[in-house]
């Protein structure tokens, strides 16, 4: 089957075309979507010093992407729980008044072992082991 010169030339421009708009937008797509990097895991942080937490008091830290709640109860125990509601991930707070952790969204209670008392959030939240050691306080993950 012979072809002739005009579909051949309309071929080759045709697939060189293409190949110019590949090689054009290509580079494009690849710059618009990052390469993914490895987050570094993060298994324990210092959190500050107990003298820095007066009793019956809540903050909130960093571990690493994630809020954690710091809690110095009235006896003086450390408890660290999850910084985010289970219902729709709002920041929970310390409510020194009621001593429970509040979820301001839809006014969700925690007790302080982190069990959901009242309100709509529909598990716990998720336990972090404390440990103080010469008035710094560590918080780890526990293991599941």
């Amino acid at each position: 089957m012979k072809t002739s010169r005009r579909k051949f030339l309309n071929i080759a421009l045709g697939t060189s075309f293409f190949g110019w708009i590949v090689s054009v937008i290509y580079p494009i797509f690849t710059y618009l979507k990052p390469p993914k990097i490895p987050e570094a895991v993060v298994n324990s942080i210092k959190a500050g010093t107990a003298s820095d937490f007066p009793a019956n008091s809540g903050k909130i830290v960093k571990f690493g992407r994630v809020p954690v709640l710091v809690i110095k109860t009235v006896e003086g125990n450390f408890r660290a729980f999850a910084g985010t509601c289970t219902h729709l991930d709002c920041i929970v707070q310390y409510r020194d008044d009621l001593k429970q952790i509040w979820c301001a969204c839809h006014n969700g209670l925690y007790d302080l072992r982190g069990i959901n008392v009242s309100g709509p959030p529909p598990r716990p939240l998720e336990e972090f082991a404390v440990d103080v050691q010469n008035d710094e306080i560590f918080i780890t993950k526990k293991l599941s």
